[in-house]
């Protein structure tokens, strides 16, 4: 009975009624749409991490990458990739060289980070052929070419073809230089890696760091992310003189916000209900106030305090749940098209981006994950903004609200 009686008094006053189950559509809409467009950024940045930045997993020496000595090469490196080549759940693998320099040119100069690379490897492992706006990457039989990032092309001055000069310590601690022209400039969806990278065939850097055949990290990309922690723990177990590391460890910034974005997306939609509960509840006290006499006649007729507060409660929870699947629907429908057909975020600055790590092409993600928790912080705000109407009812005296 007090559910009939519930449903029929929230369609009294049909246009209010209506404002109020659009205005929770529209807040359902936005916070679906948060926690969307938050599961978008989240997925393509660690997609960007994974499959353009560090790989899955990454082998080092164990002292290599406190201080970045060209000394601490991967002895008996070989044994590792062919051991990579028998498994299974990896993709591609690509052995580089490392070292720390400074680049130089008329213009000025800059640290850099000189990795050398085998290119057909490394395309592969990283897409740093998919990179490339200008020029067109290593060619075979030229030497002393090197991939620059866009940013610090533009820092430096540089263009396709020009030259400049890396000055850097060998393995022996040696002071060396060699001069490299342009091959090509590439950019990513991360700036400030763009700055500080750049690369040149492993064997010419070898060459100059005076370690042969050697290399310093191991960059592994594996079929599914699904697999990372398995194969970490057989690499390890394998090789427990190496230092082997997921992206969640070389990259734990990244690892961060995978772990605390679902708290931030869940703090804006409560922000969203709450700010609607004030409409709520607003519109329950409208209500009431309304309804005086009808609460002192139904009270005086004997109707339970506990039963007049379940029929305010009752009231509420249905005239917030009646736009929870209108802001369901309309956010699937959004959701949907923006992920087939992305969201493009360029007004917002490719730079400032791309200083973040994004790419300016946002995917969104319809949070079905999140749907029950979405749910009870809508029934959750419908307990609420009822309680303070709710309270108003129960303290009407009967005989004080007839004569009203």
């Amino acid at each position: 009975m007090i559910f009939i009686m519930a449903w029929r008094n929230i369609w009294r006053n049909k246009m209010r009624s209506i404002v109020i189950i659009i205005s929770v559509a529209i807040g359902l809409f936005a916070g679906i749409a948060v926690l969307a467009l938050y599961n978008g950024m989240l997925h393509g940045r660690v997609r960007t991490v994974i499959d353009a930045e560090v790989a899955h997993i990454q082998i080092h020496d164990t002292s290599f990458k406190k201080d970045y000595d060209p000394a601490y090469v991967i002895v008996k490196g070989d044994t590792i990739l062919k051991a990579l080549g028998l498994m299974t759940q990896v993709k591609a693998f690509s052995a580089r060289s490392i070292t720390q320099g400074m680049l130089v040119t008329t213009t000025g100069s800059a640290g850099v980070q000189i990795n050398g690379v085998q290119p057909r490897e490394e395309y592969e492992v990283s897409g740093l052929k998919k990179k490339i706006i200008e020029g067109e990457g290593f060619k075979p039989g030229k030497k002393n070419e090197i991939l620059i990032g866009k940013k610090l092309a533009d820092k430096m001055k540089l263009k396709i073809g020009s030259k400049l000069v890396l000055t850097f310590t060998d393995s022996a601690a040696n002071i060396v230089s060699a001069a490299f022209r342009v091959a090509a400039i590439y950019r990513s969806n991360n700036a400030p890696l763009d700055e500080r990278n750049v690369y040149v065939e492993k064997e010419t850097l070898n060459e100059l760091l005076n370690i042969g055949n050697g290399f310093h990290e191991i960059a592994v990309l594996l079929y599914r992310d699904e697999d990372m922690s398995l194969v970490q723990q057989q690499l390890q177990k394998q090789f427990p003189s190496y230092k082997v590391e997921t992206w969640r460890q070389i990259s734990p910034e990244t690892d961060l916000m995978v772990n605390t974005v679902d708290v931030y997306s869940y703090i804006i939609m409560i922000i969203i209900m709450f700010a609607l509960a004030f409409g709520i509840i607003n519109t329950m006290l409208m209500a009431i106030l309304e309804r005086t006499r009808e609460i002192g006649m139904i009270t005086a007729l004997g109707m339970k305090r506990f039963r007049l507060f379940f029929l305010v409660l009752f009231e509420t929870i249905f005239l917030t749940i009646s736009g929870t699947p209108i802001g369901l629907a309309t956010a699937w429908l959004a959701v949907r098209y923006f992920n087939k057909n992305g969201l493009d975020l360029s007004g917002m600055g490719k730079e400032l981006m791309s200083s973040f790590g994004y790419s300016t092409i946002i995917y969104p993600e319809f949070p079905s994950d999140k749907i029950i928790i979405v749910l009870l912080i809508v029934i959750i705000t419908a307990i609420v903004s009822c309680l303070f109407p709710a309270l108003k009812a129960l303290r009407l005296q009967p005989v004080e609200a007839l004569r009203r």
